[in-house]
């Protein structure tokens, strides 16, 4: 079948949180189970269309309420991921440097649905499933059943796949006439709350319903923001699909970002000598546990308690234990974090920002990988740490109730259920003592590296909900 992808982030495109790694990864493996895949996102100004080719396939007009933009869509000329990649070109809303933040998002994206469909129209071949990600092409189920410009796609199956239902892209009544023209009779499938929210939208009106995780979709009928009820009335056509990570990208034995490569069977020398540059790196000692984060420094993530936690573990653990930071976000959690580097110097140090490269040294040269999550719809860093045998410490909730069991109960990892400063101070030392205990500590180490986390199965999954809407209708 003919599969398009739809999304505002695709890895390497375009990253900013795990969407990008899921839709840069998923195609692949359904175009090598012999499907045509296609992905599209915006033509932002990034290093990878920096430093690649791409061919004019289209170009046209999107005409966003009395507004008018030209585009272009772009397509990668070697499929050097592995499939189709297209990009919607529209410089005066996308040629920037950042993804996100502008005060005319709402804009930028709805020309970006607008754009894509048209695009799919002129090339006079009608896909068999398009599968939108997120809020940001919330509105395209609804304009393919309703527009009279897009009556030609209005059996294209869609599929809505949800990776965080906590933004959901309000906006109000007044840019109503920025959409496509369309039967004034459906405006209720547009309404929640008397404003447009593009994610409830998706959510009505698309054949199915995903999330990145089981435990998730159970979440988001009594924590999602507003769409809770909602969520509960379109439960027999919505399904939660673990998120999956690509093994060729991540794999000690291959990854040429690291110091040393090493396998499941010679990791402790392998993650050793990892260890030993990212604490030179970091002035830190390698004869210690190092336990690290990784991600967004909002509360989001439970960032907003690393500060404490960890000054807390630090003076508990005095010079017994290193904690290591990688993450930006919210500036006064980053101010806290800066100011430990001061208070515990040699045992503790902060990387402001992001860096892939420094990221993947992490997964392979740390112990523990912290993640005290508020919300975590699926978590990909606790399958990244366990493919390098970086054990994660997690807090149940989504998909990291999903993939992290305690070792307490013979798991491969170490759990807590409150996102809290106590939690996760409990959580560390429990930590601490298996880390001297080398035996059971290996143990559980070996648990996470054993597990199979590839998209291949995943993968599968996806092709049966399309095949189900393709046949049925439904799910």
């Amino acid at each position: 079948m003919e599969i398009f992808h739809i999304s505002a982030e695709c890895y390497p495109m375009a990253k900013v949180g795990g969407l990008a790694d899921v839709v840069g990864a998923l195609p692949k493996y359904q175009n090598n189970a012999g499907h045509k895949v296609r992905v599209v996102v915006p033509a932002y100004d990034t290093k990878f269309k920096q430093e690649n080719n791409f061919d004019c396939v289209h170009w046209g007009t999107v005409k966003l309420g009395n507004f008018d933009f030209t585009f272009s869509v772009l397509k990668e000329s070697t499929d050097k991921l592995g499939y189709e990649l297209y990009l919607i070109e529209i410089n005066d809303l996308f040629n920037r440097p950042n993804i996100y933040g502008y005060e005319d998002d709402i804009e930028r994206f709805l020309s970006f649905q607008i754009a894509a469909l048209d695009w799919i129209i002129a090339r006079n071949k009608i896909p068999d499933v398009i599968n939108c990600h997120d809020h940001h092409t919330g509105l395209i189920p609804f304009l393919l059943q309703f527009a009279y410009k897009y009556e030609i796609l209005k059996d294209v199956k869609t599929v809505i796949t949800i990776h965080n239902g906590l933004y959901q892209g309000w906006f109000g009544f007044d840019k109503l006439y920025y959409l496509p023209e369309f039967d004034l009779k459906h405006v209720g499938f547009l309404e929640w709350n008397n404003s447009i929210n593009s994610l409830a939208v998706a959510v009505k009106c698309a054949n199915a319903v995903t999330t990145v995780s089981p435990s998730y979709l159970n979440e988001i009928n009594y924590s999602a923001n507003g769409l809770e009820s909602l969520f509960k009335s379109v439960r027999n056509k919505s399904k939660g699909i673990l998120n999956g990570i690509d093994i060729e990208v991540w794999n000690p034995l291959k990854d040429e970002m690291i110091t040393e490569n090493y396998s499941i069977e010679n990791f402790e020398i392998g993650k050793q000598r990892n260890k030993e540059k990212l604490c030179e790196q970091f002035e830190l000692d390698p004869s210690k546990p190092l336990f690290s984060f990784i991600g967004r420094l909002f509360e989001e993530k439970g960032g907003d308690l690393l500060p404490q936690a960890s000054a807390l573990a630090l003076s508990e653990h005095f010079e017994d234990i290193n904690i290591l930071i990688l993450g930006s976000g919210n500036s006064e959690i980053e101010s806290q974090l800066i100011q430990l580097r001061n208070d515990y110097k040699g045992n503790y140090n902060v990387f402001i920002g992001y860096n892939e490269e420094l990221a993947h040294l992490i997964y392979a040269g740390s112990d523990y990988i912290l993640m005290p999550s508020r919300v975590e719809p699926c978590g990909l860093n606790q399958m990244y740490a366990m493919r390098y045998g970086t054990i994660p410490i997690v807090r149940r909730t989504g998909g990291l109730r999903d993939t992290v069991i305690d070792f307490g109960d013979k798991g491969n990892g170490v759990c807590h259920d409150q996102a809290s400063v106590g939690d996760i101070s409990y959580s560390i030392n429990r930590a601490v003592k298996l880390y001297d205990d080398k035996i059971n500590f290996n143990k559980v180490l070996l648990r996470g590296m054993e597990a199979d986390h590839s998209w291949e199965s995943v993968c599968q999954e996806y092709i049966e909900i399309y095949n189900l809407i393709i046949e049925k209708n439904e799910i």
